[in-house]
């Protein structure tokens, strides 16, 4: 039972940087070859804003390479990122955190879960 006096810490409001490993293949089901890379930015983006909780995601370049790399219509089937929630040095900004993307290449998939990422 929570005390009165006791108040929620909010999780999504720490700075953390965790790895995961996107099924882009599920995305891209069904999506038209000229479309399959631009959804594929579009499904990181909102994997990050689901995992993260932040409405600023940002994608670094080299993982947008990587999405890229094959083409429009070649996307690989899996990728692992790197999600970072950081803090949003703008006086002016809307939002107190923003989540940086960046591209973890590795050999295989097999095995690999969420794990947590000390900065």
């Amino acid at each position: 039972m929570v005390k009165k006096g006791a108040e929620k810490i909010s999780r999504t409001q720490e700075v953390v940087a965790r790895e995961y490993t996107i099924h882009l293949h599920k995305c891209l089901h069904h999506v038209g070859f000229k479309k399959r890379a631009p959804r594929a930015v579009k499904s990181v983006k909102e994997f990050a804003q689901k995992m993260m909780g932040t409405k600023d995601v940002r994608i670094d370049v080299k993982l947008n390479k990587h999405l890229w790399a094959h083409g429009v219509k070649a996307v690989d089937r899996r990728v692992r990122v790197r999600l970072s929630r950081k803090r949003n040095d703008d006086e002016d900004a809307k939002e107190k955190l923003y989540t940086l993307c960046t591209h973890v290449p590795v050999d295989s998939y097999k095995g690999l879960g969420v794990t947590v990422v000390d900065e």
